[in-house]
């Protein structure tokens, strides 16, 4: 049985919050399924309500002109996606796909902005992760317009020691072919970078595992 409080309690979201608050929360969140593959909104589309994971993972991408995906996040269990053009009234901007069977928590627009009109608590929390997604944006854009791809991978790297808290490995949570979508650039690329920081000692790949052993080469780049 999917558990809505339990969820709620521990997303960066929501995390907090007094039991009468999730309690609120909990009752106009309603839950949807989606299969691997399935796609949650598409570029364009009204922005009814957001939606936060509660099992699965879900990629954010663009499509370009000629066809080519750039991934612009992944989010997994607990985290919200899809706020911010719903508090701003816009239609979203980006596609959202699940790449995993996944289960979400959806809320409408109406009701949530009603909730938060009412509770500066939620307010509040709603300003630090959105905060956050704005850092975590700012990196990326600097990463992919002013660094070569070898300094964008050990960013990457680095990012996932602390989203894991373990710097002597890390687990990729996606495909090798979205990391490099992820990253801005091919997959031919990245295998050959990941392949160069194996030959310099600065990695160990096994498979979806990569050791880091050197933590402080990475932390330079």
């Amino acid at each position: 049985m999917f558990n809505k409080k339990q969820l709620l309690n521990q997303s960066i979201l929501f995390k907090g919050l007094s039991p009468a608050l999730l309690e609120q929360i909990a009752d106009l969140a309603s839950i949807k399924k989606f299969q691997r593959g399935e796609s949650i909104f598409f570029e364009g589309d009204k922005a009814t309500g957001f939606y936060m994971v509660g099992q699965g993972r879900v990629k954010i991408y663009k499509m370009s002109l000629d066809g080519k995906e750039q991934i612009l996040h992944i989010f997994g269990p607990g985290e919200p996606f899809g706020e911010v053009p719903v508090f701003h009234g816009r239609p979203f901007p980006a596609n959202a796909i699940s790449i995993e069977a996944s289960t979400m928590l959806f809320f409408p627009r109406q009701r949530f902005i009603e909730l938060i009109n009412s509770t500066p608590s939620l307010a509040l929390s709603m300003l630090a992760v959105l905060s956050m997604r704005l850092r975590r944006f700012a990196a990326q854009v600097e990463s992919l317009s002013l660094k070569e791809v070898p300094a964008r991978l050990a960013a990457h790297l680095i990012y996932l020691t602390e989203e894991q808290n373990n710097t002597s490995m890390v687990r990729l949570d996606i495909p090798k072919g979205q990391l490099a979508s992820l990253l801005g650039t091919s997959p031919e690329t990245l295998s050959r970078i990941f392949t160069k920081m194996s030959n310099e000692g600065i990695i160990r790949v096994k498979g979806k595992e990569i050791e880091l052993l050197e933590y402080q080469i990475l932390l330079e780049r």
